[in-house]
């Protein structure tokens, strides 16, 4: 619970969660070194520094909700990153959006009862599939994979038009993916993941990007390996890479590319098989499911979270409207002379009271005594300038936010399903699928040793 497995609520893991609050704290638009956020989030998180700073270097490779300044590592490569005294971070505009909203966030104590974290963030949008998750617990573990961004707004909008929907990985590696035995991502699953290998003449091999969760290193590797073995016959392999893969390989004398291929997916890295595990905490206990049903709780629960946004709106500008109108009342008619006579507060106070009733039925909710006592307090100044029309003009403009909010709790779905196509126009660009979705050839071994 307190580790390694992401919550159904929001999808973090708890340091994840920790991460993203503490950052919230310090957020002022400007870059935070990373090591001062890390310092922040100790006061909640009871565990070292560098396993926060781990954890939040790989929220930050996810490029999604954190933006990074610096060098964070490379996920090609393996690089790690820099030190956290050197490298800086602030929340993304994306996690701006759908992260945090303090009113509706339910809190509790943190470990030492000094101060109040979320229980939960009001995440709207399913995260965990977008980010995909990995961790090993006590006697559990659970390995979600990355799904596109793009895809998973569209799923969600088709999901509350109560149409079908299918949910396939996307890497940010790229790379192909033969999906067929996925099996929604739940256990017994299992996906199978390709570098794409192209000709460059009849004597070199160029590798083109790494299957997801290998690096180009270990894929230098494994193919040497596979060399000296006798499985393959290359003369040498390099590596190019920089901002894309880019790994050379230059085949002996006589030998073929097209099996040189094949053998590169049989005997080396450059094909990986990945077994999903999706398993989450709910109300304190794992749970295994799938994708699908995933991406439905989750939008379930967001159209949830817009809706107490929506109410909690409404209900403040009821409020504002109630004590405008009041305060014309109590301007226009000059209740404010009723108190000249009286000697004591509690007389102040019947009187205004008094005051008020005949217009009571203008009103939408009964007068309280607080309302009376914020009557009291306005100064003289506000009284003398007072304007009929200026004051009319605010509660009909109030009157109008008052009934767009309505509407939009009264078509619930239609306003969540214009909340996720918005996030898809402001953030979607640049994100589309880099994985390349296929049926792979079953590659016979026997045949391609060389």
């Amino acid at each position: 619970l307190e580790r390694a497995v992401p919550a159904i609520e929001d999808g973090f893991k708890p340091v994840q969660r920790r991460i993203m609050h503490s950052m919230k704290e310090l957020d002022d638009g400007r870059y935070n070194k990373v090591a001062n956020i890390v310092g922040h989030t100790m006061q909640y998180h009871p565990h070292g520094d560098a396993s926060i700073g781990d954890a939040m270097v790989q929220i930050g490779q996810k490029e999604l909700i954190i933006d990074m300044q610096g060098n964070w590592g490379n996920i090609l490569t393996g690089d790690s990153a820099a030190a956290s005294r050197y490298i800086e971070a602030r929340i993304s505009k994306f996690g701006h959006d759908v992260l945090y909203s303090p009113k509706i966030t339910e809190w509790g104590m943190s470990y030492d009862g000094r101060r109040a974290e979320p229980i939960n963030l009001p995440v709207k949008f399913p995260l965990l599939l977008a980010q995909g998750a990995e961790g090993i617990a006590v006697g559990l573990s659970t390995k979600v994979l990355p799904h596109n961004f793009n895809e998973l707004l569209d799923a969600c909008i088709k999901y509350l038009r109560g149409r079908k929907f299918e949910l396939l990985p996307d890497f940010q590696t790229g790379g192909m993916v033969d999906a067929s035995a996925y099996n929604d991502g739940k256990r017994g699953g299992k996906v199978r993941v390709r570098a794409h290998i192209e000709e460059l003449d009849k004597k070199t091999l160029v590798i083109k990007d790494v299957p997801y969760g290998v690096t180009t290193t270990q894929l230098m590797e494994s193919i040497t390996k596979a060399n000296d073995q006798g499985k393959i016959k290359i003369k040498k392999v390099t590596d190019h890479t920089a901002a894309d893969v880019e790994i050379i390989v230059e085949l002996a004398q006589g030998i073929s590319p097209d099996i040189t291929i094949d053998a590169l997916y049989a005997f080396t890295n450059c094909e990986s098989s990945i077994s999903p595990l999706s398993c989450i905490i709910e109300k304190h206990k794992p749970i295994f499911i799938g994708v699908s049903e995933l991406l439905k709780i989750s939008t379930d629960h967001t159209v949830q979270l817009l809706k107490r946004e929506l109410e909690i709106q409404l209900s403040e500008l009821q409020e504002q409207w109630h004590f405008a109108s009041l305060e014309r009342i109590f301007i226009e008619n000059r209740i404010y002379r009723d108190i000249e006579e009286e000697e004591t507060w509690e007389g102040d106070l019947k009187a205004i009271d008094s005051g008020l009733a005949p217009f009571a039925k203008n009103l939408k909710r009964n007068v309280t005594e607080e309302d009376i006592v914020r009557l009291t307090e306005i100064r003289i100044k506000r009284i003398s300038k007072f304007d009929s029309d200026k004051a009319l003009k605010m509660l009909e403009t109030l009157e109008g936010k008052i009934a767009e909010v309505q509407n939009h709790l009264d078509h619930l779905i239609d306003f969540s399903i214009a909340y996720f196509q918005k996030l898809k126009s402001n953030y979607g660009k640049g994100r589309e699928r880099k994985t390349e979705i296929r049926i792979f050839d079953d590659i016979v071994a026997t045949k391609v040793v060389m």
